[in-house]
């Protein structure tokens, strides 16, 4: 049974409504090296967004869904992107507002978007791309069934240095 709702959280499509939720994740610089982000998003390009993120994971290749307590305060965001339907995958990435961090949100939205990504989407292997140094995430995706399958060496540059990224993959079996 397909089911984005778990005991304490649920996830859900952005609305219109989340413009100023999206505006300060995607403009905290302390995760730009997470997604890559490089320069601020503006408002506008952000409000472009959200009027297309209805489209289907087929057609954009990606899915972007809000994580909801059940009191409707947001408090993160799970992306399944690079979807490949041809091979059956796509990638995953996750992010918690610091505040809500160490309650439980990644792991419970973690494994909400792995069973709809394995039962309804019918994708046999999801990935993960994780900085060695970023010790919750390798936690918590270890802790849910993802496998450590390599390291890209001096994969990122952050902070002056490189960092390596490690590769996690979680096979539905």
């Amino acid at each position: 049974m397909l089911k984005l709702k778990g005991d304490t959280i649920f996830l859900r499509a952005l609305e219109p409504g989340d413009l100023d939720f999206l505006y300060q994740l995607e403009n905290d610089e302390s995760i730009w090296e997470v997604s890559e982000t490089l320069t601020p998003y503006s408002k506008f390009i952000l409000k472009q967004y959200l009027r297309n993120s209805h489209k289907d994971i087929y057609e954009v290749k990606q899915l972007r869904l809000a994580i909801s307590d059940y009191d409707k305060n947001l408090l993160g965001l799970v992306d399944l992107f690079d979807f490949n339907p041809k091979n059956s995958r796509a990638g995953i990435g996750i992010v918690v507002l610091e505040k809500e961090r160490k309650r439980g949100v990644g792991k419970e939205a973690l494994k909400l978007i792995s069973e709809y990504s394995f039962h309804h989407l019918n994708i046999h292997q999801l990935y993960a791309n994780i900085a060695a140094d970023n010790t919750a995430s390798v936690r918590l995706f270890s802790n849910m069934g993802f496998k450590k399958i390599g390291v890209k060496k001096d994969w990122n540059y952050v902070g002056g240095s490189y960092v390596d990224e490690l590769l996690f993959q979680k096979i539905n079996k």
